[in-house]
């Protein structure tokens, strides 16, 4: 799993992890520092460093199994995105009731955005 996929993870389940973890992949992933600069910050080995982050990437990807927010947001984000060019394709419709359908429907999408 790569950095981004990482990050995307700890921004759902962080807050289910122990203060450690959460610095130590601040750290690593948003601070982009090294496991030597992290050890040295956090008073512990570089190895220390390293077995916290590969637990906390494990527990992050159980999570992820178990309970699924990331799939379920890619899933509702390319939903949407399918309703939107629907909708869009029938607003110019010369019908009013389908035209005025076709907004509301947008507009009812549009809601679903971050």
């Amino acid at each position: 799993m790569d950095a981004l996929e990482m990050a995307l993870l700890f921004d759902y389940y962080g807050g289910m992890l122990t203060d450690r973890q959460r610095d130590c992949f601040d750290m690593r992933y948003n601070q982009d520092l090294s496991l030597g600069e992290i050890g040295e910050l956090l008073g512990v080995s570089r190895q220390a460093v390293c077995d916290n982050l590969t637990r906390t990437e494990a527990l992050l990807r159980r999570m992820e199994e178990n309970i699924g927010c990331v799939k379920r947001d890619a899933q509702i984000r390319a939903a949407r995105e399918e309703i939107l060019e629907a909708a869009a394709k029938l607003e110019p419709s010369s019908d009013p009731a389908v035209s005025a359908l076709a907004r509301r429907i947008i507009a009812a999408a549009q809601t679903l955005k971050e």
